[in-house]
């Protein structure tokens, strides 16, 4: 019954997004859906685009080992990014008008400033698409109770995602991701009633939490964990500002006051709901001591799929696997079109500048097509865990693409010398200190970075020549 039930809901998933492709007369559409999504939508599409594997089993499973503490980066961090995207970016990235957050770049500092950060953010979804595909994989294994491995499952998820994000665009990503929300929503509050009742209710789960120091952020006031804390909250909150995903979302609604307004709503549903698996997972350490304590030394993962699939009825197996395939396939569509428009918009472009808008949507097409295959392979030879995927995919973006973007925006005198020297600075002293990193290091590498990134940027732009284009931006900006 649960496998007819899975198998109805992909169905439906490929459909709706054969019938988002009716929509799709241009690119633009492809791309962002002509700019005409109302707030409603646009706050289901943040939400269920963030709202991934690793809201579902990564975060829960660093939760159990470290607390708070163990996932300051993502959802705290996250929920900081979109904020911040609501409350500082949006209104003046909207009026831009620009496809793809990488045109930002070029019109600020350059073609090469464009080439290089684009490139960035292209190999920086490479980690997040192969986790979501990697939740498939396992998410197919655990329901076909081992008939369909690991392997299969991912290549089974890489196809079905594929095949409605190929034909929809931006389109089907938002009726899915609506869809997915409502989903998500039922299907969790309805599970956190259930497994919460099981411990013993929803309070009695909270402080046992509480009491076994679960709730803690930061350890001591050491230089080291201050440290840590600023390294690990900055990675997603600021490293995921540069974001296609993030931009495109902006450029679909049909107003900048929608554009802001929904990614402030986007974030608050995200936090408020990552809380929820969280709940179900602590929850099922006291339900079943002796499964998590086994788990938690192998697979923290399967924590809560487990206990979903041993401890409670069929309607409550339904709940959580359609919640947890929105969750995964909301995810992966969206960042899987995020990269195939950047690199069609601002690389294959550079190469074939007097494209059509046909041979342009035929090309973001083909780039689907080829990442979904690159990052299934990468997903199959990855032995990170899905949250490790998660939070590294942000630290290359975090100090290459941050300082450029806020200085762009905001600092006048920032010059396309200065983007280069600062992503220069960023990637070669993140890079060093990555391969020379122990666990007793002061400095955790990505916030290095992040401040040598902004070093070399003030470095650059103040050293002479300064760079007319800069100004002329800055002009363009202020009159809207």
């Amino acid at each position: 019954m649960l496998i007819w039930f899975v198998a109805v809901y992909l169905l439906i998933t490929v459909g709706v997004g054969f019938y988002a492709s009716t929509r799709v007369k241009n690119s633009k559409d492809f791309a962002a859906a002509g700019r005409s999504m109302s707030f409603p939508v646009v706050t289901a599409m943040v939400f269920a685009t963030w709202f991934g594997s690793e809201a579902v089993l990564g975060i829960p499973a660093a939760f159990m080992k470290n607390g708070f503490s163990g996932i300051i980066e993502d959802p705290f961090g996250s929920f900081g990014c979109l904020m911040l995207v609501g409350l500082v970016f949006c209104r003046p990235l909207y009026r831009l008008n620009m496809l793809t957050i990488g045109d930002f770049f070029r019109k600020r500092y350059g073609p090469k400033v464009e080439l290089f950060v684009s490139l960035v953010i292209i190999g920086s979804y490479l980690g997040w698409i192969a986790a979501q595909l990697t939740a498939l994989g396992v998410v197919f294994n655990v329901l076909s109770d081992g008939a369909i491995s690991t392997t299969q499952g991912m290549l089974l998820g890489t196809f079905i995602v594929l095949v409605y994000t190929l034909f929809g665009g931006m389109w089907s990503v938002a009726m899915n991701d609506s869809m997915q929300m409502l989903i998500i929503v039922c299907g969790l509050a309805y599970l956190t009633w259930l497994l919460g009742n099981m411990a013993g209710g929803p309070a009695h789960v909270i402080e046992h939490a509480a009491q076994a120091g679960k709730f803690t952020m930061v350890h001591s006031t050491s230089a080291k964990d201050i440290l840590a804390f600023l390294g690990a909250a900055v990675t997603m909150m600021f490293g995921s500002i540069p974001q296609q995903d993030v931009y495109a979302r902006v450029m679909s609604a049909k107003t900048e006051k929608i554009a802001s307004r929904a990614s402030i709503a986007g974030a608050c549903c995200y936090l408020t709901f990552c809380m929820l698996p969280i709940f179900l997972t602590y929850a099922a350490s006291m339900i079943d001591p002796q499964m998590v304590s086994e788990l938690l030394d192998g697979d923290a993962q399967m924590i809560l799929p487990r206990l979903i699939m041993e401890r409670t009825p069929l309607f409550a197996q339904i709940m959580f696997f359609g919640a947890l395939l929105s969750a995964i396939m909301s995810t992966a569509s969206g960042t899987l079109l995020a990269p195939s428009v950047t690199f069609t918009e601002n690389v294959l472009k550079r190469l074939r500048p007097n494209m059509t808008d046909r041979q342009f949507l035929l090309a973001m097409r083909i780039t689907i097509a080829v990442g979904a295959g690159l990052t299934c392979l990468f997903a199959l030879y990855s032995d990170s865990s899905i949250y490790e995927m998660v939070g590294n995919a942000y630290k290359v973006t975090l100090v290459a693409a941050v300082v450029p973007l806020f200085a762009g925006l905001f600092w006048k005198r920032a010059t396309n010398q200065g983007a280069i020297t600062a992503i220069i600075f960023g990637l070669t002293s993140w890079g060093l200190l990555e391969l020379t990193h122990h666990d007793g290091d002061l400095w955790p590498p990505q916030l290095a970075g992040l401040l040598i990134s902004a070093l070399g940027m003030v470095i650059g732009s103040l050293l002479p020549p300064l760079n007319k284009r800069g100004r002329a931006f800055d002009g363009a900006l202020a009159n809207g």
